[in-house]
């Protein structure tokens, strides 16, 4: 069991930044794979960014290709989302989750393929 809390979210002007963070605890943090997931209002929840247990190989949607970067520290049970150029669009609860996983090659990008999850943090981009 992996327990998942996020931080960092709030109010930012269009082209600022933010740096979200999420804490583990439970057992084997290292040996999830790890993702961020956002959900607009009125809309789907999508996949933003996933990273491999080694941190070695990453995954981002083309919206945010070249704007946000994930990370992890494995020795401080943390992954983290780091957001430059923020635009309005990019308004949505933001949650991470944790992947079962282990492979270093192919990155889970759908929801049903996480098996746990944070209850989110709320980013706002105005304009």
């Amino acid at each position: 069991q992996v327990q998942l809390v996020e931080s960092g979210g709030g109010l930012v002007q269009a082209g600022g930044s933010l740096r979200l963070s999420c804490a583990a605890s439970g057992r084997s943090f290292s040996s999830y794979a790890m993702g961020w997931f956002r959900r607009a209002p009125g809309k789907e929840r999508e996949f933003v960014a996933g990273i491999s247990w080694s941190g070695g190989n990453t995954k981002y949607a083309d919206p945010v290709k070249g704007r946000f970067t994930i990370s992890r520290s494995n020795a401080e049970n943390t992954v983290y989302l780091q957001m430059n150029s923020l635009k309005p669009e990019d308004t949505a609860v933001y949650s991470c989750a944790a992947s079962r996983y282990t492979g270093s090659v192919y990155l889970p990008s759908t929801s049903r393929e996480y098996d746990y999850w944070g209850q989110g943090t709320q980013v706002t981009v105005s304009s």
